[in-house]
């Protein structure tokens, strides 16, 4: 009887800082994505998808507005790298200065 077993890909995780199980493939295209599936393991990927949705809440984001979205590319940015401020929801930006979120 033979028995198939999946290699598990693993990433040192730049979040966690611990060596995690990778993602499958890069959440989305272009360098950030890439960086994020070469150096975020899934549980640190999935964190951050529930900081996005308390975050997207928060603030009542518009995703169809590029400027939604950049304020959340930069705070995910933040939050799996620790890089600048807004790794959390309570450190962002409150209004909608340069990159910030886009009030209704």
């Amino acid at each position: 009887m033979t028995r198939e077993t999946k290699t598990i890909t693993v990433v040192q995780c730049a979040k966690l800082g611990a060596e995690l199980p990778a993602l499958d493939r890069p959440p989305f295209p272009g360098p950030l994505g890439q960086r994020i599936f070469e150096n975020v393991s899934k549980y640190a990927y999935g964190q951050w998808q529930d900081q996005a949705r308390l975050i997207i809440n928060h603030y009542g984001l518009n995703m169809a507005d590029p400027r939604a979205q950049d304020f959340l590319f930069e705070q995910m940015e933040a939050f799996l790298f620790d890089e600048g401020p807004g790794a959390t929801i309570n450190s962002a930006p409150v209004g909608g200065g340069k990159g910030g979120p886009a009030r209704k």
